[in-house]
């Protein structure tokens, strides 16, 4: 009888049709905390989108409102096989050196001469192209200076197809990564790149030529202003020639940008305005 009468009482309490409640709330009841349960998220909701929306009116389109950066940008190099940043081939095997050259074609295809003049102003060298917003009246887009895949000169790829791989004397094009608002170099010195071999390695690196002349970054190219304000800007770029390194062996290399006001490395990242890589020429 006692199980019988458990059993009743949960039948009465899932559903009494005496008092016509349902888990123990009449119809009226779980109406109102419905009512309720509605009510307080579409307040919660209206809450969230009128917050977005405060947020959204703060923000610039076309320029972040504020930048956690590094105070010293990273550099990367092409061509780049993978992430172990190594450059191995043998010059008499075409295969393992055309995917360089390859690389290198398609990463320099926006910078030939012609669609450079259709995108951007020829700039006055040797100091900054500024295109400062006057108060609330936005210059946009801004315009980007011409950026040549001819003064890159040897390693432009337009005499030499192959770049120098062929015949051993590889070229490494260098680029600095985009920092907006950035100004690299005080009083007009402009930022150069210059390579060396790690230590264990300095008998064996040879004699280097750079394009453009010393390896500068030319002022005209910064400030950066953002990719949807600068749409057309073409990063400058450095190449690095390797006229006689030595073959058949490891040669670890490092590359870094110098300039008066952008500290090499930092606690966070002590790669910072700096690359490394392994180059290896093999010919027998």
């Amino acid at each position: 009888m006692a199980k019988d009468g458990e059993k009743n009482e949960w039948k009465d309490f899932i559903w009494n049709p005496r008092t016509r409640e349902f888990l123990g709330r009449t119809a009226s009841s779980w109406g109102l905390i419905l009512l309720f349960y509605v009510i307080f998220y579409i307040f919660l909701a209206g809450l969230f989108a009128l917050t977005m929306y405060v947020m959204l009116q703060t923000l610039d389109d076309h320029k972040p409102t504020w930048q956690d950066r590094l105070s010293t940008p990273g550099m990367v190099i092409r061509p780049k096989a993978d992430e172990t940043f190594e450059i191995v081939y043998h010059t008499k095997n075409t295969e393992s050196w055309d995917m360089y050259t390859q690389t290198l074609d398609k990463f320099l295809s926006p910078y030939n001469n012609s669609i450079q003049a259709q995108k951007n102003d020829e700039c006055t060298p040797d100091q900054y192209f500024l295109q400062e917003d006057s108060n609330d009246v936005k210059n946009n887009p801004k315009r980007s200076c011409q950026f040549n895949r001819t003064m890159l000169e040897e390693c432009s790829g337009i005499n030499d197809r192959y770049y120098g791989y062929q015949e051993g004397k590889p070229c490494i094009i260098i680029k600095l990564n985009r920092v907006i608002g950035m100004r690299p170099g005080l009083n007009g010195q402009a930022p150069y790149v210059t390579c060396g071999a790690k230590r264990e390695d300095t008998d064996k690196i040879g004699e280097l030529v750079y394009f453009p002349p010393n390896g500068t970054f030319n002022l005209m190219y910064y400030p950066y202003y953002g990719k949807k304000a600068q749409v057309n800007y073409s990063q400058p770029l450095v190449a690095v020639k390797f006229l006689n390194i030595t073959v058949n062996q490891d040669v670890n290399i490092e590359c870094k940008i110098n300039a008066n006001n952008i500290p090499i490395g930092s606690e966070r990242d002590k790669f910072a305005g700096r690359v490394s890589f392994k180059l290896r020429i093999n010919t027998n």
